[in-house]
């Protein structure tokens, strides 16, 4: 690759008294998947000078220096009254540190979610001050070594006058991303400061997008990393926004929007549609101590994603249990995230495990995924308690200790597109095949043929000799003892079977392993189906099929004459789950008059 320039501040004026200062990188600057592009890109930081000055989102660590150089060329930072947070990065403290130093009287402004990561990174002891309500206002003081940071936690839909008709109007846009994010309008200069909305990993000299058109790959690259699996809180977002005639969207990174305004908006409106008319869903559900479990779950929802598949990504330490259970409820598949905290989950994953448990059925795909610092044991647990409920699992259980890699990211791309073809395969297997029929065809026959089947092969013993056929009209038929009825045609002449006390073993087949083709005929002198199979006895005597996802070991009780059919009635004596992430292989069928 060509020489990269070095890091720069790149300065312009945006309207009455605003200023925009891109630091930029042509580097790639993190290991995040949205950076995968290797653009480089800019971090954007707002100064509105009025009679009151603010500024907006300074810059994380990585441009500390370069960024106060400049900035003290266009302000006394004695004079800053403000600095605003439209979210509380932690890599963004270095940096504010740096500037409580040169204007310690200034009040950081953010949401209530920013306070407390504000309290809980930021300070060596906070105040002890009662929380406020999600709708009121109130100023804090958090105290750090010999400074007091004086934070005010903004209210949605308050106003902040700095003078001059710069009126900032603050809205709250949570997201399970950023949870504490806000965004702000100054009708002064109608700009919209939209931070993680609208922008662009991309490093160049225009500060505004005249040429808009070649921005768009990267801009929906931008929104597929970071944007795709909270489609639905961010069109609830656009909505919101939509009271405010922005002519400029000022985001955190990238090109200034000027341009191409209503055009990026109709476009983030389609494509988070676009993700909500997906056949299939994922729920992908975690919590993040320090970010890093939060950076695996974009990595994995960006795989599920662009495979195809719609991810909607919850924050369990920001969603009530109504929206967990919701959103498992109707998902095809969930994929669980979580750290490790005192050798177990956060309470908060403790708790959507407990409603994925009760809720989800086992016929829907999971993952499991998690970083840690020493031990890792919540990701073991959750993995554990699972595979025990008998969920499938969409892609090998995936830990990773302390800050991921770039291979660890690519491998939980991976993983997502793994999770989205599991999905897909479960799908067809689940779905009736559709096929042109005979309008002359009996239709009861049709209707009849859409009662679908496990496919088991049952074994037994003739005379000393093993048999087995296999058969689809299995059910259960007691709790306890746990029983089930078994239907056999008449011209199978299983004899083996005809009276109470036989005994059998019922072998449940797994999708994906043909066991089934050995037994599609009856077994003659010279095809004997087991010679090809891996076979163990049963305490009863009769063969297991060792490749099977379970077996029943039963006893029959009743045999019923039920015209071609014989209906046997069983007692199970035992059972055994062989393949602990298989998926039951099911029978259907085009007509009822037919196997």
């Amino acid at each position: 690759m060509a020489d990269f320039k070095p890091r720069d501040v790149q300065v312009a004026e945006m309207g009455a008294g605003t200023t925009v200062l891109r630091s930029r990188t042509w580097e790639r600057l993190k290991f995040e998947t949205e950076y995968a592009r290797q653009k480089g890109t800019t971090a954007n930081s707002y100064l509105i000078q009025a009679e009151q000055t603010s500024l907006i989102d300074p810059p994380g660590e990585s441009f500390t220096d370069l960024f106060l150089e400049e900035l003290g060329h266009h302000l006394y930072y004695q004079r800053l009254n403000y600095i605003i947070l439209s979210h509380v990065n932690p890599n963004r403290l270095a940096t504010l540190k740096r500037l409580l130093e040169m204007a310690p009287y200034v009040t950081v402004i953010c949401s209530k979610p920013g306070a407390n990561t504000l309290r809980s990174v930021f300070a060596n002891q906070s105040l002890t001050l009662p929380s406020p309500r999600d709708d009121e206002a109130q100023d804090l003081g958090i105290e750090f070594g010999n400074q007091t940071l004086k934070v005010h936690i903004v209210r949605d839909e308050e106003v902040l006058d700095l003078g001059n008709g710069h009126q900032l109007q603050f809205r709250f846009v949570p997201t399970p991303r950023h949870p504490d994010a806000l965004c702000i309008y100054d009708p002064a200069t109608r700009v919209l400061y939209t931070d993680k909305l609208f922008g662009a990993h991309v490093c160049d000299d225009a500060v505004f997008d005249e040429h808009w058109k070649t921005l768009d790959g990267d801009r929906r690259y931008y929104f597929d990393c970071l944007h795709a699996a909270q489609a639905p809180q961010v069109e609830t977002i656009l909505d919101k926004l939509r009271t405010f005639p922005a002519k400029l969207y000022a985001p955190g990174h990238g090109s200034v929007v000027r341009h191409s305004v209503s055009v990026l908006a109709l476009d983030y409106r389609r494509w988070c549609q676009q993700q909500q008319t997906k056949d299939l869903t994922v729920a992908l559900l975690y919590t993040s101590a320090y970010g890093n479990t939060a950076t695996l779950a974009t990595a994995i929802a960006k795989g599920v994603n662009q495979s195809g598949v719609a991810v909607q990504t919850i924050n369990c330490e920001f969603a009530d249990p109504a929206e967990i259970t919701a959103a498992v409820k109707e998902c095809d598949g969930f994929i669980i995230g979580s750290p490790t905290l005192a050798g177990h989950p956060p309470t908060q994953i403790q708790t959507a495990l407990g409603i994925v448990l009760s809720t989800a059925t086992q016929t829907k795909v999971a993952g499991v995924f998690g970083s840690y610092g020493w031990s890792g044991e919540a990701v073991d647990l959750i993995e554990s308690k699972l595979q025990d409920a008998g969920y499938p699992l969409g892609f090998e259980t995936i830990r990773v200790k302390f800050a991921p890699t770039e291979a660890t990211l690519d491998q939980c791309e991976q993983a997502g597109a793994e999770f989205a073809r599991t999905l897909n395969r479960a799908r067809k297997i689940r779905a009736p095949r559709q096929a042109s029929v005979d309008v002359m065809s009996d239709r009861t026959g049709q209707a009849v043929g859409r009662v679908t089947g496990s496919l088991c092969v049952v074994t037994a013993q003739s005379s000393g000799t093993p048999v087995g056929f296999l058969t689809s009209w299995v059910s259960q038929a007691g709790f306890s003892p746990p029983a089930i009825t078994v239907a056999i045609a008449k011209d199978r002449e299983l004899d083996c079977l005809a009276h109470s006390g036989e005994r059998f073993v019922l072998n449940i087949l797994k999708e994906g392993k043909n066991l089934r083709r050995f037994f599609l005929k009856p077994a003659t002198p010279g095809n004997n189906p087991f010679v090809n199979l891996a076979t163990a006895t049963a305490a009863n005597g009769c063969l297991i099929l060792t490749e099977a996802l379970s077996y029943l070991e039963c006893t029959v009780q009743n045999r019923m004459d039920c015209g071609d059919h014989w209906l046997l009635y069983a007692i199970v004596d035992y059972g055994k789950i062989l393949e602990l992430t298989g998926v039951t292989a099911v029978n259907h069928r085009k007509s009822a008059s037919q196997y």
